[in-house]
């Protein structure tokens, strides 16, 4: 059994080592979004915390509030505020009422998508959260620059061997364009420069975990300490890199690279059941053809690359695709019911 048993909600379609899909089907005629939401909320204390504070199965009503507000918090709008009633450059204001507030201020903001590749990771991919970097912020509301995902799970063409996650998330308007924007991080991301300094960051967390010697919860204490074996491996191999001892060639043999576009598709347009012959073909063309775009994409971004950096090698790279009815309903709801768990 998964650890949010999102299987019940979410169906992975396509299974492949380098493409996983993803769709939400429907009941009687209604598309499945309100369960939807419930199960990405499901996920936010973990996402939040990691295992930082141990392997929390339960959670104080402290921790729901906490870890809703880590990822963004939200701000009442109030008529009366300096900030509400700013100008934009034409004299304009930038907000009319509260709805237009929510909807500039918060609706293009892609934590969600970070929380859906989580809950997809840890539920089909079987991975824990190394560190959870949304833990570290030290304000509700910027944005965390970098690596999405970092997450240690078994290899996707070898379970018996373990690999290091490093994941990017997009909630996009439309597949094609999410698609593009993922290459687009691969390019940005995986260099030499941006990853000996994302290493670096990574690395001094290292000491940031309960000590077993504080661990209560004796349910989940031997997968604890079992996780910090698994842990500190990695924490070497990555201060390995930045001490010599090491090569980055070396640690991209155990790399996995998840990419996640999560975005409206019109598929849902034309279907009210998932179980259809009609709805699993148009929806497995829909999947091809965003996969052969990114392939293409891929290739001619590899072409261009120099030499002895990551993204010239064979980076082991696993597309995934969810498409939904509308992102930016689907983002409204999570909104909304992140700001009820704020205030639990």
């Amino acid at each position: 059994m998964s650890i949010f048993n999102s299987e019940y909600v979410i169906t992975e379609h396509i299974s492949n080592a380098d493409l996983k899909t993803y769709f939400v089907g429907y009941d009687l005629g209604r598309y499945r979004c309100d369960e939807l939401v419930e199960k990405i909320i499901d996920a936010i204390v973990d996402f939040s915390f990691g295992f930082h504070e141990g392997i929390l199965e339960t959670y104080t009503r402290e921790q729901i509030i906490k870890a809703a507000r880590q990822v963004y918090k939200i701000e009442e709008y109030d008529t009366g505020k300096v900030e509400h009633n700013k100008l934009n450059k034409k004299g304009d204001r930038l907000y009319n009422n509260s709805e237009e507030f929510i909807e500039k201020r918060y609706l293009n903001r892609g934590e969600f998508g970070e929380v859906i590749l989580h809950l997809l990771l840890r539920d089909y991919l079987n991975t824990v959260p190394l560190i959870s970097k949304i833990y570290f912020k030290d304000a509700y509301g910027p944005t965390v620059k970098g690596l999405d995902t970092i997450h240690i799970g078994p290899s996707v063409h070898n379970l018996k061997e373990q690999s290091l996650y490093l994941g990017e998330s997009k909630l996009h308007r439309t597949g094609e364009s999410g698609v593009k924007e993922l290459i687009q991080d691969i390019k940005e991301h995986f260099n030499r420069d941006f990853l000996n300094g994302e290493f670096i960051l990574i690395g001094n967390k290292k000491r940031a975990f309960i000590n077993i010697g504080e661990y209560k919860d004796l349910n989940t204490k031997e997968n604890y300490i079992e996780f910090l074996k698994s842990k500190d491996y990695w924490f070497q191999q990555l201060d390995n890199i930045q001490t010599g001892k090491g090569k980055l060639q070396d640690i991209f043999k155990s790399i996995t690279i998840p990419l996640l576009c999560t975005y409206t598709s019109k598929i849902f347009a034309n279907h009210t059941d998932e179980t259809t012959d009609a709805f699993k073909k148009e929806y497995e063309e829909e999947m091809q053809k965003l996969k052969t775009l990114f392939d293409t994409e891929l290739t001619t971004l590899k072409s261009s690359a120099k030499v002895g950096e990551p993204i010239s090698t064979n980076l082991d790279i696993v597309l995934m695709l969810f498409p939904v009815p509308d992102k930016k309903e689907l983002v409204k709801k999570l909104h909304a019911k992140l700001h009820y768990q704020q205030k639990a």
